[in-house]
């Protein structure tokens, strides 16, 4: 489902305009990120949470070249489904 579909979904499930879903769509989104970067996490009860991670530095090779990279440490976001959720798709 692209972000197009999505957005249609909700308006029609929502009865509003897809405007207007598109810009929950956005609030939502840009919310769970801020919400991310400040090392918070968001948890929808039955849907799932999303959160952050820390992944170590670690050593990597390019696939071309076969020559060694040092891959950073970085902070990655997560999703854990929830129990209605992961219900609901068996």
């Amino acid at each position: 489902m692209t972000k197009g579909e999505l957005v249609s979904a909700m308006a029609s499930k929502a009865d509003i305009t897809k405007v207007a879903a598109e810009k929950a769509l956005c609030a939502f989104t840009e919310s769970v990120t801020s919400t991310l970067k400040k090392g918070k996490k968001v948890s929808l009860v039955g849907f799932g949470t999303f959160s952050t991670s820390k992944r170590k530095a670690r050593i990597g090779r390019n696939p071309r070249t076969g020559k060694e990279i040092k891959i950073p440490a970085a902070r990655v976001p997560k999703f854990k489904a929830g129990k209605s959720l992961k219900d609901a798709v068996r």
